[in-house]
Parts: C-alpha cells; sequence; structure tokens
C-alpha cells in the first residue's frame, strides 16, 4: 500500500471507471453497490416466489438482509459461511469479568485463526497463564495491565489503552489485569482456529496438579506454607487495583533487570498506512510491531458508502472483527460461486487466502473493521492495480469494455473507494 496525497485526488470520472470495471467483473459473478431493497421490492412485485409468509425471526432477518433475499449475483451453490456473531458464543463468568470465544468449532471454515473476547473490572484478572499458539490483543475498552518475562526471563510491565495492541508468542508467560476506573475489554487473536481459551497452562492449575512434595522443594519451603493453594483453576479472578506502573515494573525487574523486548504497540501513534477522504487504513507487522511474528493486522476505517476495493490476499486467510458500524461483504469462490453477508459490530468474519471480496459500509456512521492474518507480513492484491497493469486490449476483450472505461480504472491501488 502507499500513502499517497494523491489518492486524495480520484475524480468523478475515475470512480466511475472503477464502478464500470467492477460492473463488467459482476457479469460473471458480483456486483458492488447494488441496492438490495430495491432489487426486494422490484421482485416482489412481479415474482410471487419473492414473498416469505411463514414464521420468522424479523430482527434477524433485518440484520442480514443479503442472507434473506440474496443479490442475483450471488451463486445458488453456497460458499461455506464465513460469519458468526460473537452474540451467539457463550459466556464464562466469573467474579472479576467474562470470556467468550469464536474458534473453528463455531466457524468451521475459520481454520488459521480463533478469537476470545474477554471483559474484566477494575482489579479484576485474566491469571497467570501461557499458550500454545501466539497470542495477539486490541484493546477495545478502558486500560489495563499486562506483565510477562521473555525469553531471557525478564521482566515485561506495561500499561495498555483503547487501540493499543499487544502479543506474546507461543510459551511466554502474561498476565492482563482492568485498571480503574471501569477495566478493560479487549479482543484476543490467536494463531490457530482450533485454539480454545480452555487450553491453557495456568498457574492455579498446575498447582493443583503437582505433588506437594515436589512444590515443597521446588521451591524451597515447607509443605506447610503451600497448604492453602488454589485446588481448582482461577482463570479470571477479582482482586485489588494495582498500584502505580513505576511500582510494578521495579517490583518485577529484580536482579534481571527489565525486558528490552516490547510487547506492546501504540497503534494511533502510527500515522495511517493509507487515507483517502472515505477512509483510512493502518497497518501493523513484524515491519512496525517486532515481537508480532506471526500474525499481521490492518485495521480499516470505511466512511459512510465506502468501499474497501475488491481485492484478495495471497499470502494468507483473512480473520475479520467488526468494531463499528455495518457493512456487507462478498466472496467469490472457485469453482463459480459467490456469496454475500452482511456485517454488524461484534461480529466475526472470515475469507480464505486468495478469495476475491470487497468490504462496504452500508450505514450512516464509520465503519471500523481488523483485518488479520496469521503471516509475519500484511499482504494484498488490488483488482484495479491488476487490471490497469495488464495489456489493454488483454483487459477489454475479457470485461467488454472499451478503452475509455480502461483507461478511467485507476492507475494503482486505492484500497478505499469513494461512496
Amino acid at each position: 500500500m502507499k500513502n499517497d496525497d494523491k489518492k486524495d485526488q480520484v475524480s468523478r470520472r475515475q470512480f466511475l471507471g472503477v464502478s464500470s470495471a467492477a460492473l463488467a467483473v459482476g457479469a460473471g459473478s458480483l456486483v458492488v453497490g447494488s441496492s438490495l431493497n430495491a432489487q426486494k421490492a422490484s421482485k416482489a412485485g412481479t415474482d410471487r416466489s419473492a414473498t416469505d409468509p411463514g414464521p420468522a425471526n424479523k430482527p434477524l432477518d433485518a440484520q442480514n438482509a443479503d442472507s434473506e433475499w440474496p443479490p442475483s449475483t450471488d451463486s445458488k451453490s453456497l460458499v461455506q459461511t464465513f460469519k458468526y456473531p460473537f452474540s451467539f458464543a457463550n459466556k464464562r463468568t466469573y467474579e472479576g469479568g467474562w470470556s467468550r470465544e469464536v474458534t473453528v468449532r463455531e466457524l468451521p471454515v475459520s481454520k488459521t485463526m480463533a478469537g476470545v473476547n474477554m471483559r474484566l473490572t477494575a482489579g479484576g484478572v485474566r491469571e497467570l497463564h501461557w499458550h500454545t499458539a501466539g497470542e495477539w490483543s486490541i484493546m477495545l475498552y478502558g486500560t489495563a495491565r499486562i506483565t510477562a518475562i521473555d525469553a531471557d526471563g525478564k521482566s515485561f510491565v506495561a500499561d495498555v489503552k483503547k487501540d493499543d495492541l499487544w502479543y506474546f508468542p507461543t510459551g511466554i508467560p502474561h498476565s492482563i489485569q482492568g485498571l480503574g476506573p471501569d477495566g478493560a475489554e479487549f479482543m484476543l487473536v490467536f494463531d490457530d482456529g482450533e485454539f480454545s481459551e480452555s487450553d491453557t497452562v495456568l498457574l492455579s492449575d498446575s498447582m493443583a496438579h503437582l505433588p506437594p512434595e515436589v512444590l515443597s522443594k521446588n521451591f524451597g519451603v515447607t509443605q506447610a506454607a503451600l497448604k492453602n493453594l488454589p485446588r481448582q483453576e482461577l482463570f479470571i479472578f477479582q482482586t485489588e487495583v494495582p498500584g502505580t506502573l513505576v511500582a510494578d515494573q521495579k517490583a518485577a525487574a529484580g536482579a534481571a533487570g527489565n525486558s528490552s523486548s516490547d510487547f506492546a504497540f501504540r497503534t494511533m501513534q502510527i500515522p495511517p498506512t493509507v487515507r483517502t477522504k472515505s477512509g483510512e487504513v493502518r497497518i501493523v507487522d513484524s515491519r512496525n510491531f517486532k515481537a508480532a511474528t506471526t500474525v499481521a493486522m490492518a485495521m480499516v476505517t470505511l466512511h459512510p458508502g465506502g468501499l474497501r476495493e475488491l481485492h484478495w490476499h495471497p499470502n494468507a486467510s483473512e480473520w475479520q472483527y467488526y468494531i463499528t458500524g455495518k457493512g456487507r461483504m462478498t466472496v467469490v469462490a472457485t469453482g463459480n460461486k459467490g456469496r454475500t453477508m452482511d456485517f454488524e459490530a461484534g461480529d466475526v468474519g472470515y475469507v480464505e487466502k486468495s478469495l476475491l471480496h470487497y468490504i462496504e459500509n452500508t450505514g450512516d456512521t464509520d465503519m471500523v473493521f481488523l483485518e488479520m492474518f496469521k503471516s509475519s507480513f500484511y499482504q494484498d492484491l488490488s483488482l484495479s492495480d491488476w487490471l490497469a497493469h495488464t495489456p489493454p486490449e488483454l483487459v477489454m476483450a475479457h470485461l467488454h469494455i472499451d478503452r475509455a472505461t480502461l483507461d478511467a480504472i485507476p492507475r494503482e491501488k486505492l484500497v478505499v473507494v469513494p461512496g
């Protein structure tokens, strides 16, 4: 992606050209920006099959209009479902917070990544633990304190706020604690679709499954001193709000000192990678967040009517999380198949590697969502960019368009297209 001010100067003629090209592609697969309501009303007026008098969950239907009455460009042979709302996920509740997850169990297409949504009260603790998968996270609300040790046994303690990230590699022990005044909520993303928050090595659970005499010998204390160890997992539990960050950093450092590794990243302190009149994108991967060796992210903001242009990712499948707003996405799959689904805040989406898709803001407020990849780097390819850099006669022969339409297609990818 390029951050070029010229992208803000997209002319009306260029935009019409992009629309024409998209419509031409849609002759075989999909149409971007068509009016579903107009299509539905037109069909209902002429086709008795476009009625549904039977029982219905009308609020759910209203949220999924492109599934209830799919665009005519969707195929009858459906692409595998690529959406799952966190609203359907079961919450595990504790004194101190709650958690819920979406894994390959809930969303079978999501084979490479899984997500855990977690809330901690002020003082609530996600107990000391480590994972068999890498943990990437974004703060959605409030503030929290994260702790860890690096591979050299040196301490890391930091405070994080809304939109900040962290990443803990496989096997790195860590904890999370909500701070005042109202704790925190965050999204954890793991680089394994089969990962479950239940499959975690917990400090409390580990102590409960080790012989007392072994613990006594290991720690150099009497067995009596360890008599009150928890007999089952804590997972999330309530404590007092911790003291100052500096005090915790000093107390944890010990003789080894503080870690030189920074497991946290301040997303909003970097400029957008791309910004146009219709939105912006911030890309964070191992090139600017050194700790994140297995997960890459793009945080996308689309203004009303804005379009994350037609594109695909050649290096990894895309796990999505919708933070605000609402929109729709069409995925074009192999075998002459396409499917459109609608998304709102709290939904998870998934696009398999190398499949063509777009994301369109269909609401009247900004839509913010994450594109997540099991990869050390972010990569995408733009449909417009490809067509603009292919011999013109070849493209015109494929799409049945004239030279003026082809010339109107931008000569470089726009990433975010005006509404």
